[in-house]
């Protein structure tokens, strides 16, 4: 799943590339995708606009328009694509946005979990209401981060990093890779961690989130940028679907198990 790095990726290039562009046609090739806005609604107020912002919250990309939101979550395997003229639909296409120079914007997603909403006010949305701080923003704080790892004792560290209404952004990949960086094991309870382990994991978790964004992503499973190129991040992961292969601290062999139903990845011998 597209996670903080991913869709803040997308939001640049859409911001480079899309601008300002009049839209002068929308397609909804597939309408359960907009299970609360009617695709008659989406046009009328889409059509003959432009977008005015590009903004992300968490993993949530929020495109402003002048009567509203249109906000999108890319699920598993959704993917944007911005091409430079008309293109043929992929069969995995659920809805289509042309430009007044012709170029167009296809989102298209292969397992169907990814949703779109037209909102008024996004901060309103219900999800996003939700959402705790993400990193590098000005609320992720040191001191943050402590107070709040103390009210989440018993809870293990990796599924709470997970854990968007605790800090949003953050999903399986990096959680396993701060986590690796930090040398603690993804079981271990909140309350366990030392000052200095916390102080550790604050600082991992930034800089894990801004490699990322700097490599544009890591495409481990579907994930592409606008134009369809895979981010560069994946190639500089050290734990993350390395199951079976040596860990590059020690030479161990880095193991793999489910957690709160996700792969986990880890040393034993150099995270405790």
């Amino acid at each position: 799943m597209p996670e903080m790095p991913e869709v803040e990726t997308i939001r640049k290039d859409m911001e480079m590339r899309i601008g300002n562009k009049k839209i002068v046609n929308v397609e909804v090739l597939d309408k359960a995708y907009f299970k609360d806005t009617p695709p008659e609604k989406i046009k009328k107020v889409l059509i003959g606009q432009n977008f005015e912002e590009y903004l992300r919250r968490a993993k949530y990309l929020i495109l402003k328009l002048p009567q509203g939101y249109l906000i999108f979550h890319l699920g598993l395997t959704g993917v944007l694509l911005y091409y430079s003229k008309k293109t043929e639909p992929s069969p995995y296409t659920k809805f289509r946005i042309t430009f007044e120079d012709g170029s167009e914007l296809h989102y298209e997603d292969m397992r169907k979990l990814g949703h779109i909403w037209w909102v008024e006010d996004y901060k309103n949305h219900p999800t996003i209401a939700e959402l705790g701080p993400e990193p590098l923003s000005e609320n992720f704080t040191l001191g943050w981060f402590k107070e709040n790892l103390k009210k989440k004792r018993r809870a293990k560290i990796k599924p709470l990093l997970m854990d968007q209404t605790f800090i949003s952004g953050v999903g399986n990949i990096y959680s396993n890779e701060a986590l690796f960086r930090a040398r603690i094991h993804p079981e271990r309870f909140a309350g366990s961690l030392s000052d200095e382990e916390v102080e550790e994991l604050y600082k991992q978790i930034n800089a894990v989130i801004e490699e990322a964004i700097k490599f544009r992503g890591s495409s481990v499973d579907a994930y592409r940028d606008l134009q369809g190129e895979k981010g560069r991040y994946e190639e500089k992961l050290l734990v993350y679907g390395k199951e079976g292969e040596p860990c590059p601290r020690c030479g161990r062999i880095i193991k793999s198990k489910k957690l709160a139903g996700r792969g986990t990845y880890f040393c034993e011998n150099c995270q405790h």
